[in-house]
């Protein structure tokens, strides 16, 4: 009995924190009349329309080899910033998908960079290597600038998050938690890539 009441209790406070992401300002439920707007009915998928989107972010760091990496390298691309970290196992499950749009959408104005939250460098970096990453990785566990940025606009308030920037710096929607439909990804990528 007290483990079917800890398991309610627990299941409460999930939906507690689910529901505190989707009511961050210009983003409201699929079912408003809002034009361009729209939650998963699970609050995982998130879609912003150009209209409501927040400042651009300004962001920095390094990658795992120790490259520069700032947010006016990626102007005038769209820009897929995915949270992860080692011992994350939807951050695994998830990785084989991310590659597979990154090499889908190379040469289309389309970057991809990784965001690791907990490791050090050479552990993300070996990572990366094992689960056959191409893309950049950022190493934001010493100083948090990457999160921080972020949180102002859309939070990335678990790990896996998986964002799309749009051309000028601004999130343009967020998938909270692992990406278990690649397709919808590969649309939210496609649909800003259309955008001026």
């Amino acid at each position: 009995m007290k483990r079917r009441i800890a398991g309610v209790v627990a299941a409460l406070a999930v939906l507690a924190v689910l529901a505190g992401c989707s009511s961050e300002p210009g983003v409201e439920k699929y079912v408003t009349d809002a034009p361009g707007n729209y939650n998963s009915e699970d609050g995982a998928v998130t879609k912003i329309a150009e209209a409501n989107r927040g400042e651009v972010v300004s962001y920095s760091s390094e990658t795992t080899d120790g490259v520069a990496v700032d947010s006016t390298d990626y102007l005038g691309d769209v820009v897929v910033v995915n949270f992860w970290y080692a011992a994350c196992p939807p951050c695994r499950v998830e990785a084989p998908d991310l590659q597979a749009l990154n090499e889908q959408f190379t040469g289309k104005g389309v970057s991809f960079v990784g965001v690791n939250v907990r490791d050090q460098a050479d552990t993300a970096k070996n990572v990366e290597e094992e689960w056959g990453l191409t893309y950049p990785s950022v190493i934001d566990t010493n100083n948090g600038n990457m999160l921080l940025a972020f949180s102002a606009t859309v939070q990335p308030n678990a790990v896996p998050t998986t964002l799309v920037i749009d051309k000028k710096g601004r999130v343009a929607g967020r998938i909270l938690g692992q990406i278990t439909d690649p397709s919808i990804l590969e649309t939210m990528i496609s649909d800003t890539s259309k955008e001026d």
